[in-house]
């Protein structure tokens, strides 16, 4: 045990939430914080999406605390399906109407422009011809054009701030944009470098006083580094000074603010607020599911801001709501399952209490992606419920459920039946009339393939109230996503195509079937006693399709004996099977490999989402290497032991792709041997691992 304390890690569990909980239920960043009449909005890019690619979103509230999700109508592009609705500005039009401004990197890193008549829409094109209001390349040759934010004067005169990686593109942007066409930037300058010290993205400028405070982000967005920053000055132009006690945001010695930033502000009462997102608790890799927070932001004089204090108080206080007591809170709560997250970093358990906490940054979790999952609170006593609000983990997705009541908690009745709904939001609001003390709501399916049962606040009422907007979203075309079939999908072994004699006839014994057909170099025979595949420059393609088990976020396995006499920094692609470029930036690429750099074990296509081994497989020695996924964790095992794992959310398209051995779809061929590989649409745990290690071990490792 003094040793285990002494050499060991411990693992991160539950944090306190209490002080530091995020305003709203679920995962989005780079809010924009508006109050138009007595509602406040609040704009945001939707994220646990791969790169934040999920749909165009607003939540709205009247008293600070009850927030509503609404998905916005916002039409694509001509050349392009719109994926991307990153960092949205919305300004108030002197003509009454709400003009919506967001950044998208589909047909170049641009500014796109919308007006409505309504602040949540629908939208329409500024310009129907798709022209950017702000272009990729403006106001110079490779400036990216995102993460715009506008700012009215005194005068009535509109400034926009814009930029990312302005660290390797020299500085902030700033332009006055045309307030009568409201489609268009004149006057455009950059900003120099060293007037905003250790820049990132994310320029946002407000008045106090005289003084112009240009705040920004810095460090890197996908980790703890990410903070805010600010600069002032007598001009929209600058030139600007570095401001004292910065960074004024960072992530804090708890762990319960990581990587806060992008932010905008709001003033309320003379009073100013700081709206910003941070990481989720546990952490997904790279920073994709992020969480709005709000903190008060207070300052020493016109151009000197205190470092902010998480956790400090937040508007909305003093605002009287409309809103009953909640009776489920703190209620006793069981549930069909729940899921135990152990990873390297984390033990840490979604428990079903979590789902009466009241809190934001916890929520109840299914162990894995089978339905039906069901939730059960007990009210204590009889109770008159006349409202449900559920807050599923996915505000942009439908769930499909029911919400059952009962005195005895046996015999049961329907409240609501949305066993057939089709259309997202946050809450999901039923009412009806009665009496009960157990409430229990089964979750039947999910619109994505792959996501477990999952609900961050479940809320019962006694009585009904009004909603700040009453607006319905549309119901998606999409049916549920696709179940796991629980089989292996995949299976090939050398020793077996050898002893039939017949190199040229690779039949896939796994349950979806079809023939591996040789694209390139590939050889099979006996090396050293053991048979292998060969692949020099070559693989081995499967001719049918890729299960649709395996789309989204589906879970997998894939467990193959390899040998690699020279491990390259690159590339050794042992398996791959999804389309990389489907979508773009909005895809997710999963492919197994086995090479020393970056994305040693995992590629995701970018250096942030990868997993490398943490100890790379020896050369030349025969390795049984396995990787799962289980919708919520990625792990990689190395001869049974678990070498590295991460918390992953996967876009997974695999419309056109193939289930390639030996390459991916791009070539990065592997140059080693494989003596076996089979895959699963689920998650094998350690135990089963070590198995079918065992079971599929070749001869030589048995020497």
């Amino acid at each position: 045990m003094v040793l285990g304390n002494v050499f060991g890690q411990k693992k991160d569990a539950q944090l306190p939430a209490g002080k530091v909980d995020p305003i709203l239920p679920g995962y989005f960043a780079d809010p924009t914080i508006k109050k138009f009449g007595d509602i406040y909005y609040i704009y945001a890019t939707t994220d646990n999406e791969m790169l934040a690619s999920g749909v165009p979103t607003v939540w709205y509230s009247k008293d600070f605390e009850h927030w509503y999700n609404h998905t916005m109508e916002v039409p694509s592009l001509e050349s392009v399906n719109l994926r991307n609705f990153w960092a949205p500005d919305i300004i108030e039009g002197s003509d009454g109407r709400y003009y919506l401004y967001f950044g998208n990197c589909q047909a170049g890193c641009n500014i796109y422009g919308y007006v409505s008549s309504s602040p949540v829409g629908p939208w329409e094109k500024l310009n129907e011809d798709d022209t950017p209001v702000i272009a990729h390349n403006y106001p110079k040759e490779g400036f990216p054009s995102l993460d715009a934010q506008f700012f009215t004067d005194d005068d009535g005169k509109i400034y926009a701030y814009w930029g990312t990686w302005v660290h390797y593109n020299g500085g902030y942007a700033v332009g006055e944009l045309d307030s009568e066409s409201m489609s268009r930037i004149k006057n455009p300058k950059n900003i120099p470098l060293e007037q905003t010290p250790e820049p990132f993205e994310a320029a946002y400028m407000m008045k106090k006083g005289s003084k112009y405070i240009l705040m920004y982000s810095g460090g890197s967005c996908h980790d703890e580094t990410y903070n805010v920053r600010y600069s002032y000055s007598d001009s929209p132009y600058g030139p600007f000074t570095p401001g004292v006690n910065n960074p004024i945001l960072s992530s804090n010695d708890s762990g319960t603010v990581h990587g806060p930033g992008h932010h905008s502000v709001l003033e309320e009462d003379g009073s100013y607020y700081i709206v910003y997102h941070k990481h989720d608790y546990p952490m997904t890799r790279g920073g994709l599911s992020r969480q709005v927070s709000v903190d008060e932001l207070i300052f020493e004089n016109d151009s000197t801001i205190q470092q902010v204090v998480p956790g400090s108080k937040r508007p909305g206080k003093s605002i009287k709501s409309n809103v009953p007591p909640n009776l489920a809170l703190n209620a006793k709560v069981s549930a069909s399952s729940f899921y135990q997250l152990e990873s390297h970093k984390y033990d840490y358990a979604y428990r079903p209490s979590f789902a009466t906490d009241g809190y934001n940054a916890t929520m109840w979790k299914a162990e894995d992606n089978s339905f039906p999952q069901s939730l059960t609170i007990d009210l204590g006593k009889p109770t008159h419920v006349k409202r449900i609000m559920t807050q599923f983990e996915f505000a942009g997705y439908y769930y499909q459920y029911k919400l059952e009541y009962s005195l005895n908690g046996k015999n049961w009745e329907v409240f609501a039946d949305r066993s057939k709904n089709r259309i997202a939001g946050s809450p999901m609001i039923d009412d009806s009339d009665v009496t009960a003390q157990y409430i229990k709501l089964k979750v039947l399916d999910i619109e994505k393939t792959g996501l477990l049962a999952a609900v961050w606040n479940i809320k019962v009422f006694g009585s009904l109230f009004d909603v700040p907007l009453d607006i319905e979203g549309i119901s998606s075309k999409q049916g549920p996503g696709t179940k796991s079939s629980h089989q292996k999908i995949v299976s090939i072994n050398a020793q077996e195509v050898l002893a039939k004699n017949n190199s040229d006839n690779l039949v896939n014994k796994g349950s979806i079937g079809g023939i591996f057909e040789k694209k390139g170099e590939v050889s099979i025979y006996q090396k050293n006693g053991v048979a292998v595949f060969d692949f020099k420059k070559g693989a081995l393609v499967l001719d049918q399709p890729v299960p649709k088990s395996l789309q989204w976020n589906g879970a997998f396995t894939v467990a193959t004996w390899v040998k690699n006499p020279e491990i390259s920094a690159e590339g050794e692609c042992l398996l791959s099977w999804c389309d990389r470029f489907k979508f773009n930036l909005a895809n997710s690429y999963n492919a197994l490999h086995y090479n020393s750099g970056n994305y040693g074990a995992v590629a995701h296509l970018d250096t942030h989402f990868d997993m490398k081994f943490n100890n790379l497989p020896p050369a030349n020695q025969w390795h049984h290497i396995v990787l799962t996924f289980d919708g919520v964790v990625e792990k990689m095992y190395v001869n049974g032991k678990l070498d590295n794992s991460q918390i992953m959310v996967l876009a997974s398209q695999i419309e056109n792709a193939k289930i390639r051995i030996g390459a991916s779809d791009i070539g990065e061929n592997f140059s080693g041997y494989m003596a076996s590989l089979q895959m699963y649409d689920y998650a094998l745990n350690e135990m089963d691992i070590q198995r079918l290690m065992e079971k599929t071990k070749p001869s030589e490792s048995k020497n």
